[in-house]
Protein backbone atom coordinates (compact mmCIF):
# COMPACT_ATOMS: atom_id res chain seq x y z
CA UNK A 1 0.00 0.00 0.00
CA UNK A 2 1.86 3.52 -1.07
CA UNK A 3 2.29 5.53 1.79
CA UNK A 4 0.52 8.85 2.30
CA UNK A 5 2.50 12.00 1.18
CA UNK A 6 -0.03 15.42 1.53
CA UNK A 7 -3.52 15.40 2.66
CA UNK A 8 -4.20 11.75 2.50
CA UNK A 9 -2.65 11.57 -1.07
CA UNK A 10 -0.02 9.16 -1.99
CA UNK A 11 3.00 10.35 -4.46
CA UNK A 12 1.12 9.00 -7.86
CA UNK A 13 -1.86 11.25 -7.11
CA UNK A 14 -0.27 14.15 -5.74
CA UNK A 15 2.12 14.46 -8.84
CA UNK A 16 -1.21 14.36 -10.69
CA UNK A 17 -2.74 16.57 -8.42
CA UNK A 18 -0.97 19.46 -9.84
CA UNK A 19 -0.21 18.04 -13.68
CA UNK A 20 -2.43 20.51 -15.70
CA UNK A 21 -0.62 19.27 -18.80
CA UNK A 22 -2.46 16.22 -18.26
CA UNK A 23 -5.37 17.14 -16.79
CA UNK A 24 -5.97 19.25 -20.03
CA UNK A 25 -6.38 16.84 -22.58
CA UNK A 26 -5.67 19.44 -25.79
CA UNK A 27 -3.05 21.86 -23.54
CA UNK A 28 -0.44 21.36 -26.48
CA UNK A 29 -2.65 22.85 -29.09
CA UNK A 30 -3.87 25.79 -26.64
CA UNK A 31 -0.33 26.23 -25.88
CA UNK A 32 0.48 26.36 -29.51
CA UNK A 33 -1.82 28.80 -30.47
CA UNK A 34 -0.40 31.14 -27.53
CA UNK A 35 2.93 30.78 -29.66
CA UNK A 36 1.15 32.20 -33.15
CA UNK A 37 -0.70 34.33 -31.75
CA UNK A 38 2.17 35.82 -29.93
CA UNK A 39 4.53 35.65 -33.09
CA UNK A 40 1.84 37.66 -35.30
CA UNK A 41 1.40 39.97 -32.66
CA UNK A 42 5.24 40.39 -31.97
CA UNK A 43 5.34 40.85 -35.64
CA UNK A 44 2.72 43.21 -36.58
CA UNK A 45 3.05 45.60 -33.34
CA UNK A 46 5.66 48.53 -34.57
CA UNK A 47 5.09 50.02 -30.83
CA UNK A 48 7.10 47.82 -28.52
CA UNK A 49 10.53 47.18 -27.32
CA UNK A 50 12.64 45.13 -25.77
CA UNK A 51 14.64 45.49 -22.60
CA UNK A 52 17.15 44.23 -20.55
CA UNK A 53 17.22 44.35 -17.16
CA UNK A 54 20.26 42.63 -16.34
CA UNK A 55 22.98 40.47 -17.65
CA UNK A 56 21.42 37.33 -17.94
CA UNK A 57 19.95 35.56 -21.53
CA UNK A 58 16.65 35.33 -20.02
CA UNK A 59 16.77 38.92 -17.94
CA UNK A 60 14.63 40.75 -20.72
CA UNK A 61 11.22 42.78 -21.01
CA UNK A 62 9.11 42.82 -23.92
CA UNK A 63 7.46 46.20 -23.43
CA UNK A 64 4.56 47.00 -25.59
CA UNK A 65 2.97 50.97 -25.46
CA UNK A 66 -0.69 51.67 -25.61
CA UNK A 67 -1.67 54.59 -27.02
CA UNK A 68 -2.75 56.52 -23.97
CA UNK A 69 -0.54 59.60 -22.54
CA UNK A 70 0.97 58.06 -19.77
CA UNK A 71 -1.00 55.06 -19.19
CA UNK A 72 -0.82 52.72 -16.20
CA UNK A 73 1.25 49.77 -16.50
CA UNK A 74 0.31 46.00 -16.27
CA UNK A 75 2.97 43.44 -15.59
CA UNK A 76 2.62 40.05 -16.26
CA UNK A 77 4.65 36.88 -15.36
CA UNK A 78 4.07 33.80 -17.46
CA UNK A 79 3.75 30.30 -15.80
CA UNK A 80 5.41 26.81 -16.38
CA UNK A 81 5.92 25.79 -12.64
CA UNK A 82 9.16 28.18 -12.75
CA UNK A 83 11.13 25.58 -14.83
CA UNK A 84 9.63 26.10 -18.47
CA UNK A 85 8.24 28.52 -21.16
CA UNK A 86 9.35 31.86 -22.04
CA UNK A 87 8.11 35.15 -22.60
CA UNK A 88 7.91 35.14 -26.16
CA UNK A 89 5.42 32.98 -26.24
CA UNK A 90 2.83 35.22 -23.78
CA UNK A 91 2.83 38.09 -26.22
CA UNK A 92 -0.96 37.56 -26.94
CA UNK A 93 -1.85 38.70 -23.80
CA UNK A 94 -0.62 42.67 -24.88
CA UNK A 95 -3.29 43.21 -27.80
CA UNK A 96 -6.29 43.07 -25.32
CA UNK A 97 -4.81 44.89 -22.24
CA UNK A 98 -3.25 47.53 -24.83
CA UNK A 99 -7.08 48.28 -25.82
CA UNK A 100 -7.81 49.15 -22.78
CA UNK A 101 -5.52 51.00 -21.80
CA UNK A 102 -2.28 49.43 -20.44
CA UNK A 103 1.23 49.88 -21.17
CA UNK A 104 1.96 46.26 -21.22
CA UNK A 105 5.32 44.61 -20.00
CA UNK A 106 6.10 40.80 -20.52
CA UNK A 107 8.67 39.75 -18.15
CA UNK A 108 11.40 36.79 -18.53
CA UNK A 109 13.40 35.07 -16.05
CA UNK A 110 15.82 32.51 -15.20
CA UNK A 111 14.23 29.42 -15.25
CA UNK A 112 14.84 26.52 -12.84
CA UNK A 113 17.13 24.54 -11.80
CA UNK A 114 19.92 27.34 -13.19
CA UNK A 115 18.09 30.02 -10.92
CA UNK A 116 16.40 28.64 -7.44
CA UNK A 117 12.88 30.07 -6.68
CA UNK A 118 14.41 33.09 -4.12
CA UNK A 119 16.83 34.48 -7.23
CA UNK A 120 13.74 34.18 -9.54
CA UNK A 121 11.52 36.29 -7.16
CA UNK A 122 13.98 38.61 -6.92
CA UNK A 123 14.71 39.29 -10.72
CA UNK A 124 10.82 39.94 -10.84
CA UNK A 125 11.52 42.53 -8.42
CA UNK A 126 14.68 43.67 -9.95
CA UNK A 127 12.31 43.94 -12.92
CA UNK A 128 9.97 46.13 -11.53
CA UNK A 129 11.83 48.74 -10.03
CA UNK A 130 13.74 48.70 -13.30
CA UNK A 131 10.74 49.71 -15.19
CA UNK A 132 9.96 52.13 -12.30
CA UNK A 133 13.22 53.55 -12.91
CA UNK A 134 12.31 54.31 -16.69
CA UNK A 135 9.33 55.07 -16.72
CA UNK A 136 9.35 59.11 -18.10
CA UNK A 137 11.42 57.68 -21.15
CA UNK A 138 8.70 54.40 -21.53
CA UNK A 139 5.96 56.58 -20.85
CA UNK A 140 3.79 55.15 -18.62
CA UNK A 141 2.30 56.34 -15.22
CA UNK A 142 5.05 55.18 -12.31
CA UNK A 143 1.95 55.40 -9.35
CA UNK A 144 0.32 53.32 -11.79
CA UNK A 145 1.77 49.96 -11.92
CA UNK A 146 0.27 46.49 -11.12
CA UNK A 147 1.63 42.99 -11.54
CA UNK A 148 -0.32 39.79 -12.72
CA UNK A 149 0.78 36.25 -13.71
CA UNK A 150 -0.63 32.80 -14.49
CA UNK A 151 0.02 29.46 -12.80
CA UNK A 152 3.56 29.94 -11.44
CA UNK A 153 3.18 33.62 -12.41
CA UNK A 154 0.28 33.93 -10.56
CA UNK A 155 2.86 32.70 -7.83
CA UNK A 156 5.74 35.66 -8.54
CA UNK A 157 3.10 37.99 -8.85
CA UNK A 158 1.61 37.51 -5.50
CA UNK A 159 5.48 37.65 -3.75
CA UNK A 160 6.08 41.05 -5.82
CA UNK A 161 2.98 42.61 -3.77
CA UNK A 162 5.80 43.07 -1.54
CA UNK A 163 7.22 45.54 -3.43
CA UNK A 164 5.75 48.80 -2.39
CA UNK A 165 5.84 50.02 -6.37
CA UNK A 166 2.93 47.97 -6.76
CA UNK A 167 -0.55 49.31 -6.83
CA UNK A 168 -2.35 45.54 -7.23
CA UNK A 169 -1.77 42.10 -7.73
CA UNK A 170 -3.68 39.85 -10.19
CA UNK A 171 -2.98 36.37 -9.68
CA UNK A 172 -4.69 33.04 -12.50
CA UNK A 173 -4.47 29.83 -11.29
CA UNK A 174 -1.54 31.04 -8.60
CA UNK A 175 0.32 28.53 -6.17
CA UNK A 176 0.23 29.76 -3.16
CA UNK A 177 1.45 27.34 -0.79
CA UNK A 178 4.63 25.55 -1.86
CA UNK A 179 4.28 22.98 0.89
CA UNK A 180 2.85 19.98 -1.57
CA UNK A 181 4.92 21.49 -4.57
CA UNK A 182 8.02 20.65 -2.54
CA UNK A 183 6.56 17.04 -1.88
CA UNK A 184 5.70 16.46 -5.67
CA UNK A 185 7.96 15.85 -8.72
CA UNK A 186 7.69 19.14 -9.79
CA UNK A 187 10.43 19.72 -7.22
CA UNK A 188 13.03 17.71 -9.09
CA UNK A 189 13.88 20.94 -10.71
CA UNK A 190 13.45 23.73 -7.99
CA UNK A 191 14.56 21.84 -4.52
CA UNK A 192 12.45 23.53 -2.22
CA UNK A 193 13.58 22.65 1.59
CA UNK A 194 11.40 23.68 4.13
CA UNK A 195 13.05 26.90 4.91
CA UNK A 196 12.19 28.06 1.27
CA UNK A 197 9.28 26.53 1.51
CA UNK A 198 8.25 28.61 4.88
CA UNK A 199 9.81 31.97 3.64
CA UNK A 200 8.13 32.12 -0.61
CA UNK A 201 4.47 30.96 0.36
CA UNK A 202 2.29 33.67 -0.55
CA UNK A 203 0.34 32.43 2.00
CA UNK A 204 2.69 32.38 4.88
CA UNK A 205 3.26 36.37 4.01
CA UNK A 206 2.19 39.32 5.80
CA UNK A 207 1.51 43.01 3.82
CA UNK A 208 1.78 45.70 6.40
CA UNK A 209 0.37 48.00 3.87
CA UNK A 210 -3.30 47.87 2.17
CA UNK A 211 -3.27 46.15 -1.20
CA UNK A 212 -5.71 45.39 -3.86
CA UNK A 213 -5.78 41.62 -4.65
CA UNK A 214 -7.34 39.70 -8.30
CA UNK A 215 -7.72 35.85 -7.83
CA UNK A 216 -9.32 33.90 -10.32
CA UNK A 217 -9.16 30.43 -10.46
CA UNK A 218 -11.07 27.65 -13.37
CA UNK A 219 -14.27 26.01 -12.51
CA UNK A 220 -12.87 22.87 -14.88
CA UNK A 221 -9.15 23.13 -12.85
CA UNK A 222 -7.97 20.19 -10.60
CA UNK A 223 -9.28 20.79 -6.83
CA UNK A 224 -5.95 21.43 -5.96
CA UNK A 225 -5.54 24.59 -7.93
CA UNK A 226 -9.22 25.80 -6.76
CA UNK A 227 -8.48 25.34 -3.27
CA UNK A 228 -4.76 27.06 -3.26
CA UNK A 229 -7.10 29.76 -4.30
CA UNK A 230 -9.69 30.07 -1.96
CA UNK A 231 -7.34 29.38 0.79
CA UNK A 232 -4.90 32.67 -0.35
CA UNK A 233 -8.28 34.44 -0.66
CA UNK A 234 -9.18 33.84 2.71
CA UNK A 235 -5.63 34.46 4.12
CA UNK A 236 -6.24 37.58 2.59
CA UNK A 237 -9.51 38.57 3.81
CA UNK A 238 -7.98 37.80 7.38
CA UNK A 239 -5.00 40.37 6.60
CA UNK A 240 -7.62 42.99 5.79
CA UNK A 241 -6.90 43.28 2.33
CA UNK A 242 -9.15 44.21 -0.60
CA UNK A 243 -9.51 41.04 -2.63
CA UNK A 244 -11.94 39.64 -5.26
CA UNK A 245 -11.77 36.27 -5.98
CA UNK A 246 -13.96 34.53 -8.93
CA UNK A 247 -13.91 30.51 -10.14
CA UNK A 248 -14.96 31.01 -13.43
CA UNK A 249 -17.30 28.98 -15.14
CA UNK A 250 -16.45 26.65 -17.91
CA UNK A 251 -12.67 27.60 -17.78
CA UNK A 252 -9.50 25.49 -17.38
CA UNK A 253 -5.92 26.02 -16.47
CA UNK A 254 -4.92 26.78 -19.95
CA UNK A 255 -8.66 28.60 -21.51
CA UNK A 256 -8.46 30.86 -18.54
CA UNK A 257 -5.78 32.85 -20.01
CA UNK A 258 -8.89 34.35 -23.01
CA UNK A 259 -10.46 35.91 -19.92
CA UNK A 260 -6.94 38.21 -19.48
CA UNK A 261 -6.39 38.14 -23.15
CA UNK A 262 -9.40 39.45 -24.70
CA UNK A 263 -10.77 42.83 -24.53
CA UNK A 264 -13.90 41.63 -22.80
CA UNK A 265 -12.74 39.18 -21.02
CA UNK A 266 -13.79 38.44 -17.06
CA UNK A 267 -10.16 39.56 -16.01
CA UNK A 268 -9.53 41.80 -18.37
CA UNK A 269 -13.11 43.56 -17.87
CA UNK A 270 -12.54 44.06 -14.32
CA UNK A 271 -9.03 45.24 -14.19
CA UNK A 272 -10.25 47.92 -16.39
CA UNK A 273 -12.69 48.72 -13.59
CA UNK A 274 -10.20 48.57 -11.45
CA UNK A 275 -7.71 50.96 -12.81
CA UNK A 276 -10.23 53.48 -14.80
CA UNK A 277 -13.74 53.21 -12.36
CA UNK A 278 -15.50 55.44 -14.97
CA UNK A 279 -14.49 53.84 -17.93
CA UNK A 280 -17.76 51.22 -19.24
Amino acid sequence: MSSVVYRGMDQKTLNAAYNNVSAVKNSSEIIQSWVRQSQAFNDGYTKNCQLPYGSLARQVIDFFIADVSSAPLFIFIHGGYWQRNSKDMFSFVAPGLIANGFNVAVVGYTLAPQAGLANISLEIIQATNYLFQNSESLGFDPKRIYIGGWSAGGHLAALAAANPLVKGTVSISGIFDLEPIALSDINDQLRLDTEAVASLSPIHQSLHRPMSYYLYVGNDELPELQRQSKEYALYLERQGHKVEFKILPSCNHFTIMDELANYDGIIATELRKMIYPDKK
